[in-house]
């Protein structure tokens, strides 16, 4: 019997005697499984078999993509992936904040990022504060993803939780054309153009997608106009692409909603407008040559250009001084109005005019600019007659931004806008620029000791300068260097294939941000994402990990497969940097700060099996235990169990708000017909601590569980009609929640001001979609 009849085989398992023969021959099965290769650093070049990775690896296709029917890759990652949740803090589709095990990628200011996101090798963390733009990464030219924990320094900074390494399609890994388009609920439709090709030298890749909402709440329509395009180069030994991507969006995201404003409905919005535009550029050449058989050079270059503007309604902490200033303005604490006035920008006191009360537009303009470059060498080697996989490399960042804030006095309207009134504040006025440079060298070595047995070593070496320049005073001013070399050491021992062990220990790093330096003083806290007013130092952030577990692949069972995974993990994040709020209307005032030390452990259990070429399923359950365990002073001024001085006495053990500890999903597609096919995917979350409630004192958010439904018709190779039901039972529930405070902004709507109240994100009701996909 030849190979090509034996890998024919599993087609036909359900006859007994081919099963037969097959579990026979099982073990010349193996050897023509297809090997899977993930990248070992953020350069996409010289990855190494997943199997010998020691730490749980989780990846993405296109193809898994598409038949998800995704918004977004976090959406995908959010439904389908193990470890992974989001809160809706923003309440935007195209802004979720997204947590992997306890840490966070977000495009929230005052979140303590955690996660590295490279695309094609290039940092997506923005240099002002480390988030994650998620609207910015063009889905539709995601060829695949690889989610990866904290197991390898060589991703370099802020990987403290792990790192995300996105990988873009050529016209030569997706040749073809294709058009999308699909919409539904809340006027929500997008198109979707992509076109790909090549000669076997020669090849390009392009992808356009434009997306419109009105939104399922108030005042919270949304455009995103998204493109991306690659002109590539295939050599005999080598390989060049150059790329240009470019966004121009326009998102509306109302935030979390007072809990007693639920009753009026959850479309309600507690103030707006609330707008940020994304406006990128980014060009990059990225390519590879092997200089001999068994030695592979690659690089990458890049520039980026961001600029995030932000327009946001909110309600005002201002009031009429007392006699003999009732006249004027001043700021309101804890319901007390402070001594002095509000002063403007001509350095005059404010006036006490109606126009002037009651709310505020608060705006920042922020304008990054960054480029950099990364070298490395893979070699493919034998050491002793033993096959080893060395990857060195280099890498260079440098981001400036020019950060412009301002706070504008107005008053609330009927359904809780702000009308402006002309006249800006001194205290918010902020001008200030930032400079970046982190500089790495990393080195990652996979050695086969025996046939079984694979050892990894890896290490990478920091060094990073930051410079702040005040452009309107010199409170601001400073310059700060960090530096720091992260080791790890891990090893995989595969039994059999149905059974390997894996083990790994690593150290990670990052550095303080731009923002969080220029917002840590408590004497002077700053208003997020408007106004900075401080510099003292910050520590950089250590984390430690453990990783260890068994995972196997199960084959000819039910003419397929099932993979497993049951992990453990643990990490002792040293020196953490989180917000701490002072209060003031909504809960977005206060600075950061270290906090000690911080643990995030768990346990993490995964199958997934692919039965009788016609149904494929999934299931995911994770357990975080994330605690404070260094005790610490909070400041929860809107918290109703703080102390009168609005702290907290956070204790040693207690859990970290916003995490739930049990996480449960569940997916299935089963093809009903060849040209059919039926899936549905459920989606678990615990209770959680609210935010603001570091030292729980309150109740939790509840649990909630939600189910989502698709389907896809595939009427041939070129037309498919496809739709999907999201949130099938029209659940009621929230994924996030924050201490705030109302302010007067409910006065408007019968209820009593200036309450400390409970803000949840509310997440949408049932919606469906429909669309229709043709290509070439």
């Amino acid at each position: 019997m030849n190979k090509v009849a034996m890998g024919l085989l599993p087609w036909f398992a359900m006859m007994p005697l081919v099963e037969a023969i097959a579990d026979q021959i099982a073990g010349n099965n193996e050897a023509l499984e297809s090997v899977e290769v993930v990248a070992v650093s953020p350069i996409q070049f010289g990855g190494v078999d997943i199997k010998k990775i020691p730490a749980h690896v989780q990846t993405v296709s296109s193809e898994q993509l598409q038949e998800a029917q995704a918004l977004s890759l976090a959406d995908y990652m959010n439904r389908y992936l193990g470890g992974v949740n989001i809160n809706d803090a923003q309440n935007n589709p195209l802004q979720p904040d997204v947590q992997y095990r306890g840490f966070s990628a977000s495009p929230l200011m005052g979140l303590p990022q955690g996660l590295a996101v490279y695309v094609n090798g290039i940092r997506f963390n923005e240099p002002f504060g480390d988030m994650i733009n998620w609207d910015l990464i063009p889905q539709g030219a995601i060829q695949s993803m690889a989610l990866q924990p904290a197991s390898n320094p060589a991703f370099g900074l802020n990987a403290l939780g792990g790192s995300i390494g996105i990988k873009t399609k050529t016209g030569f890994s997706a040749p073809g054309h294709g058009f999308e388009a699909q919409g539904g609920s809340w006027d929500r439709h997008s198109e979707e153009i992509t076109s790909g090709w090549n000669n076997g030298t020669w090849g390009y890749f392009l992808d356009g997608n434009y997306f419109s909402e009105a939104g399922w709440r108030d005042h919270s329509d949304t455009e995103a106009k998204r493109g991306f395009g690659t002109l590539s180069w295939r050599g005999v030994e080598s390989s060049l692409d150059l790329s240009i991507a470019g966004t121009d969006n326009t998102l509306r995201g109302n935030g979390a909603l007072p809990q007693e404003m639920l009753a009026f409905g959850r479309d309600q919005v507690f103030t707006h407008p609330d707008i940020t535009r994304n406006r990128m550029l980014l060009v990059s050449l990225a390519g590879d040559t092997w200089l001999n058989s068994q030695n592979q050079l690659s690089g990458t270059m890049y520039y980026r250009r961001n600029k995030i503007s932000t327009y946001n309604g909110d309600g005002s902490e201002f009031g009429t001084c007392v006699a003999p200033d009732d006249a004027f303005l001043c700021q309101e604490t804890d319901g007390e109005l402070a001594d002095e006035g509000l002063i403007d920008l001509a350095g005059n006191n404010v006036q006490a005019l109606d126009s002037l009360q009651g709310g505020t537009i608060n705006t920042s303009t922020t304008l990054q600019q960054s480029f950099g470059f990364a070298l490395q060498d893979a070699f493919e080697h034998e050491i002793f007659g033993r096959h080893n996989h060395l990857v060195g490399g280099a890498s260079f960042d440098y981001g400036n931004a020019q950060y412009h804030a301002d706070t504008q006095l107005g008053s609330l309207t009927s359904d809780r806008g702000v009308a402006v009134g002309g006249v800006f504040l001194q205290d918010a006025h902020v001008r200030l620029t930032s400079e970046t440079d982190h500089y790495g060298l990393y080195l990652t070595d996979t050695y086969s000791l025996t046939d079984k047995l694979d050892i990894t070593v890896a290490g990478r070496y920091n060094q990073s300068h930051i410079k702040l320049r005040d452009h309107f005073g010199a409170d601001l001013n400073g310059s700060h260097a960090f530096d720091r070399f992260n080791p790890a050491a891990g090893l995989t021992y595969t039994f059999m294939p149905e059974l390997t062990y894996y083990g790994n220990y690593s150290e990670s790093s990052r550095v303080p941000t731009p923002m969080e330096l220029s917002c840590a003083n408590p004497d002077d806290p700053c208003r997020l994402p408007n106004a900075f007013v401080s510099d003292p130092p910050l520590k950089q952030v250590v984390a430690n990990t453990f990783e260890t577990g068994l995972r196997g692949r199960i084959s000819h069972l039910l003419d397929g497969y099932m993979d497993w995974n049951l992990g453990l993990f643990r990490a002792i994040n040293n020196n953490d940097i989180i917000f701490k709020s002072t209060g003031g209307v909504g809960s977005n005032v206060g600075y950061f700060d270290n906090v000690g030390s911080t643990l995030r452990q768990g346990v993490e259990l995964d199958l997934s099996g692919n039965f009788y070429q016609r149904w494929r399923w999934s299931t995911h359950y994770t357990f975080i235990d994330a605690s404070f365990e260094t005790a610490f002073l909070g400041s929860s001024p809107n918290n109703p169990a703080a102390d009168a001085n609005g702290n907290i006495q956070v204790q040693a053990g207690d859990k970290i708000p916003g995490i739930p500890a049990h996480q449960f999903k569940f997916s299935t597609d089963y093809d009903l017909l060849p040209e059919w096919t039926l899936g549905f995917d459920m989606n678990y979350n615990s209770s959680q601590y609210l935010r603001g409630d570091e030292a729980n004192l309150t109740d939790k958010l509840p649990a909630f569980v939600v189910f989502n439904l698709r389907s896809e018709y595939r009427f041939n190779p070129h037309v498919a009609l496809f739709g999907r039901v999201n949130n099938l039972f029209d659940r009621d529930y929230a994924n996030f929640g924050t201490w705030g405070n109302t302010g007067d902004v409910l006065d408007g709507v019968g209820l009593p001001g200036d309450q400390k109240s409970r803000f949840v994100g509310v997440a949408a009701p049932r919606a469906a979609w429909i669309g229709i996909r043709l290509t070439l």
